[in-house]
């Protein structure tokens, strides 16, 4: 069975896979590091070798980038392409560009604090007010207040936030921007925003190393890093008033939102009562006529891009739980099989043809 399967890929993506000679490149997200390096040795794997996947993590704000400069087969970002650079990449290279989710993550406050075994507790308003450096130590009254049952030391706090541009950041800030006036209007959402205070580290992975390195520290990561890294990482409050952990359920529930067309949507601070706060899609972003992207050379190429996000969009989804991304529903799924299936190239509807099949 596996064998035709992997014949079939190899029959729809052209001579070039045949070859040998097909290698997708991608970059982007640290948040979906983990599970697109999951999915390139899968994909490998499963085509013997004939399509390889290059994915570089180095953050959205550089893949959102590269996409742009189109030196990528495809980007990857946590947040959705804003509305000007969607109307740019229409004005500049004539088509379109899909924002194509494909898993659900979550930022967490990862923190270091010697002594404390008790999972902390975190509102929004509490979160915004260290991260704008007005809550100073870790036995404020506002956080002693929100884990009564907890000893809390007089260590100072140390604030790591991300040095490149990140969807993280993106997911984090769009979530304090909705919970904290005084953020929103001081510093806003964004890839990159000006940080009050704290130490910058590069990546998911640099937020996570630093954090891990410096007792009295609180940053943000995707739950997925603190789990790799042994890191401590509160419950947040949401709507409901519930303090929630991320895990797969509350991070699922957290999606269970309408969902527009084009799939550009913030999940975050939910209304769902068991949904955590801090939730995201993370997109794979390709250009609608794959064409107009110079780092697509042939057809060849753009059958075994659009057969590799089709894969990771059906059989690869099976991949996502085991490294605590939530795996599509089934409205979001067909959204994003919808999207792909626009995908041409030079007038020809590819995407039509192998997601139709």
């Amino acid at each position: 069975m596996r064998k035709l399967a992997v014949l079939g890929i190899l029959a729809l993506v052209g001579s070039a896979v045949a070859q040998g000679t097909v290698t997708l490149v991608g970059a982007g997200s640290t948040f979906a590091y983990p599970i697109l390096a999951k999915y390139g040795d899968e994909y490998t794997r499963l085509t013997e070798g004939k399509v390889r996947i290059n994915y570089q993590s180095i953050g959205s704000g550089g893949g959102i980038r590269q996409f742009l400069e189109q030196t990528v087969h495809f980007g990857a970002s946590d947040a959705p392409l804003s509305d000007e650079i969607m109307k740019d990449v229409r004005t500049r290279f004539k088509t379109n560009a899909l924002n194509i989710g494909y898993a659900l993550g979550a930022v967490v406050p990862a923190y270091n604090l010697p002594g404390v075994r008790e999972t902390l507790r975190f509102s929004g308003p509490v979160l915004a007010d260290i991260f704008l450096g007005k809550i100073k130590t870790w036995n404020d009254p506002a956080l002693q207040a929100l884990n009564p049952q907890v000893k809390l030391p007089p260590l100072p706090i140390t604030v790591v936030h991300r040095s490149d541009g990140s969807g993280t950041t993106y997911v984090w800030v769009d979530y304090l921007s909705k919970v904290s006036s005084e953020w929103a209007s001081k510093v806003g959402r964004g890839t990159s925003v000006q940080w009050p205070v704290g130490i910058g580290g590069k990546g998911n992975e640099g937020v996570a190393g630093a954090v891990k390195q410096t007792p009295g520290a609180i940053g943000y990561v995707e739950v997925t890093y603190a789990k790799q890294n042994n890191l401590s990482y509160g419950a947040v409050q949401n709507k409901s008033g519930r303090f929630i952990l991320a895990d797969l359920a509350s991070i699922k529930a957290a999606a269970n939102v309408p969902l527009p067309g084009d799939m550009r949507v913030s999940i975050t601070d939910t209304q769902a009562p068991d949904g955590y706060p801090i939730a995201s899609f993370t997109y794979m972003l390709l250009y609608e006529d794959l064409s107009a992207n110079k780092a697509v050379k042939n057809e060849a190429e753009a059958r075994a891009l659009v057969e590799f996000v089709k894969w990771v969009l059906t059989e690869g989804q099976k991949y996502n739980e085991p490294l605590t991304y939530g795996a599509l529903a089934s409205v979001p799924q067909q959204r994003a099989l919808s999207l792909l299936s626009r995908a041409t190239y030079g007038g020809k509807p590819i995407g039509k043809e192998i997601v139709g099949r």
